[in-house]
């Protein structure tokens, strides 16, 4: 059962602000770019479009805390730690490295959902399903 994931991005021209600097906004998609492809490498489906079954994970909280800019061209290791798992939702911790410096760390927890017509905002929260949370573990360093 994972419990962390790694992949390597190189910061591109178009992810930086006029000073070359990583624009804040990019740390989240790529925390979003690392659950996707956590997800992927548990052969896990992200969305479902079956009636009745899983829809989604919508975010409830995410956080970043900056330490030290990430720059055009740099190389950083993105690495995702399952942080908590509980009846409804998953919490990802993430640590953004250049080298040995951490430029970064954010969190993100998500909410397992169902399509719910009758509901305001056409969704309920529903118990992860025994397939997902028999893949998901939590980091023994978060434990």
């Amino acid at each position: 059962m994972p419990s962390e994931f790694k992949l390597t991005r190189q910061v591109e021209f178009h992810e930086t602000d006029m000073a070359g600097i990583m624009h804040f906004a990019n740390f989240f998609r790529w925390m979003e770019v690392c659950e996707t492809a956590f997800y992927r490498s548990l052969d896990l489906p992200l969305i479902s479009f079956v009636p009745g079954q899983i829809v989604g994970w919508p975010r409830v909280s995410a956080t970043c805390e900056y330490r030290s800019p990430l720059r055009f061209n740099d190389t950083v290791e993105v690495r995702l730690l399952v942080k908590r798992v509980s009846m409804r939702s998953v919490t990802y911790a993430f640590q953004f490295r250049h080298g040995d410096i951490l430029s970064a760390v954010g969190e993100i927890t998500a909410v397992c959902v169902a399509a719910d017509p009758k509901s305001k905002t056409g969704m309920v929260a529903q118990p992860i399903p025994e397939s997902v949370r028999a893949k998901l573990q939590v980091a023994p360093e978060l434990a």
